[in-house]
């Protein structure tokens, strides 16, 4: 590698800066029959190990409780996939993707869950009519919380 040109520092720690703005995991650069490549290494999210496990499964089952009862069991609940932000539009200002009363197919995309930047489609497993709205837009879920019932 004694023939390959230096790098310049000052433009490495630029790319670097750019990275870090962007909020990219790594940029290649080419120029002609060169190649600079420059990655960093993204800290996974940490994970909340709860202190008592004993404990939690006390309050889960008195809080899914008390929200299951007023409304009783009910089969074609649509769930979150995974914790994030519930959207009932495409974007901000369109028409939600359904309203009670709308007929659903299985298959019809009926809420949008934003999770780490990435927009996740939420469809309906069985068609049928929404009978019930359960969050909010941009409202943040849980892993398993109810978006909406369809009967």
């Amino acid at each position: 590698m004694a023939d390959t040109p230096s790098i310049d520092e000052a433009a490495i720690r630029a790319i670097a800066a750019l990275l870090h703005e962007a909020d990219l995991s790594e940029i290649e650069i080419v120029e002609g029959d060169r190649k600079l490549r420059v990655a960093r290494q993204v800290a996974p999210a940490p994970v909340v190990v709860p202190a008592a496990p004993a404990a939690a499964p006390a309050v889960a089952p008195a809080a899914a409780g008390a929200a299951a009862a007023p409304q009783g069991k009910r089969e074609g609940i649509v769930l979150s996939p995974m914790v994030g932000t519930a959207y009932r539009a495409p974007e901000p200002g369109s028409r939600p993707f359904v309203e009670v009363g709308d007929s659903v197919r299985a298959g019809q995309v009926v809420m949008i869950v934003e999770a780490m930047k990435t927009m996740n489609q939420i469809v309906a497993e069985i068609s049928g009519t929404v009978s019930e709205i359960l969050v909010e837009d941009g409202q943040p879920v849980e892993y398993g919380e109810p978006l909406l019932a369809i009967s």
